[in-house]
């Protein structure tokens, strides 16, 4: 079955054009009027640029002008480019810094519909520094849950948690949400703390992510707790750079 045909995003060739009078490379410039077109929303995330033809004739530059404004906007991750399909505005993803939530949730909080490809999980025995940051010992069980979370078919991150095996339910009835699986047993957590540094995709991860490898990432530590202070989960996330944008609101201090 096709996937359903993206919606068209209507450029205004006045917003696009070139100021013929700049010094600035006509490229340049239609890379930064369209990224600005992008920013301030006027273009809608998902829709497909019309093609590098009909940009040419509505503002007078060549083809050759048109598509190296793309592959700028191509490289900074405002669009992606696939083959058969088109230019689209690339689709970005908000969470609150501060948001204790797990990917499933956030995901169809935007209406998404988020799947899962397993990659692992078992029940096993803890590394060592797994056993202290959850404060266990070593021969307690842990489960181990690795994944490719996706997004419309799309791989978006890969999430590897670990999680005291006692505090889930069978494996077998861990699906898409380890917070629900959590909190069927009375476990989810209600604070944590997050750690996240910008890296690039080793070629590995860039496989699981459909990305180039050395593409920007985001990889994220998260530790949770229960309310009295008990650890929970230990996951570690990288996230496609391209696509995730992570957003915390700042206040004057008093």
């Amino acid at each position: 079955m096709k996937a359903p045909r993206r919606p068209e995003a209507e450029i205004v060739p006045h917003k696009f054009a070139p100021d013929r009078s700049s010094g600035t490379p006509l490229y340049i410039q239609l890379a930064n009027n369209l990224r600005s077109l992008i920013l301030e929303g006027t273009l809608e995330a998902d829709g497909t640029l019309p093609s590098e033809r009909i940009l040419s004739e509505q503002v007078g530059a060549s083809r050759v002008t048109i598509r190296k404004a793309f592959e700028q906007l191509v490289q900074e991750g405002l669009l992606l480019r696939r083959h058969g399909s088109g230019t689209f505005v690339t689709k970005r993803l908000e969470q609150a810094g501060d948001a204790l939530s797990g990917f499933t949730s956030v995901m169809r909080s935007r209406g998404a519909s988020p799947t899962s490809i397993w990659l692992r999980k078992v029940i096993c025995k803890p590394t060592a520094e797994e056993a202290a940051i959850l404060g266990i010992d070593l021969a307690t069980e842990v489960a181990r849950l690795g994944r490719i979370r996706l997004d419309g078919g799309e791989a978006l991150a890969i999430e590897h948690a670990v999680v005291p095996a006692a505090f889930l339910p069978p494996l077998s009835r861990v699906r898409h949400s380890l917070y629900a699986a959590l909190e069927s047993l009375g476990r989810r957590p209600v604070e944590g703390t997050q750690r996240l540094h910008a890296s690039l995709a080793s070629p590995v991860e860039a496989g699981m992510l459909s990305v180039e490898p050395g593409s920007a990432v985001l990889r994220i530590e998260r530790r949770s707790r229960l309310v009295d202070g008990t650890p929970v989960e230990l996951t570690r996330s990288v996230y496609r750079g391209d696509r995730y944008d992570f957003v915390r609101d700042l206040h004057e201090p008093n």
